[in-house]
């Protein structure tokens, strides 16, 4: 599975960014697909997990209530809508496909059952 991801870019704090996983290769629907961030200086962290059919949906505290993740199946593509946007949340997001399509583990620290990831897409909030 090849996956794209882009919507990344500049914005205020205060203001919204949708990015966009664009899959090829093979199917995701048989796959959890999620996303995680990475910060200049730190190490990745979970930003949120979508199940593979889309009844399960995982978030990390410090975007519960801001991010929304959503995902087509029928498009291949996963969505992860991004509101009130803080400085904190700059950084380098990647879409990743989970081997467990029920996602849950992810959330899990130290968990390794990531199958694919992107190259990642940037973002940047001003303050």
């Amino acid at each position: 599975v090849q996956l794209e991801e882009s919507g990344g870019g500049v914005v205020q704090a205060g203001g919204s960014l949708r990015l966009t996983c664009a899959a090829s290769g093979h199917t995701i629907s048989e796959y959890a697909m999620g996303w995680s961030r990475q910060a200049p200086g730190k190490e990745s962290e979970f930003v949120g997990v979508i199940s593979a059919s889309g009844d399960k949906i995982y978030y990390a505290d410090a975007v519960k209530g801001r991010f929304n993740l959503s995902r087509d199946n029928a498009k291949n593509v996963v969505f992860l809508q991004m509101n009130n946007l803080k400085p904190e949340d700059t950084a380098t997001y990647y879409c990743a496909a989970d081997a467990d399509p029920s996602g849950s583990r992810w959330p899990t620290q130290g968990y390794h059952g990531i199958a694919y990831t992107g190259e990642g897409t940037l973002v940047t909030v001003s303050s």
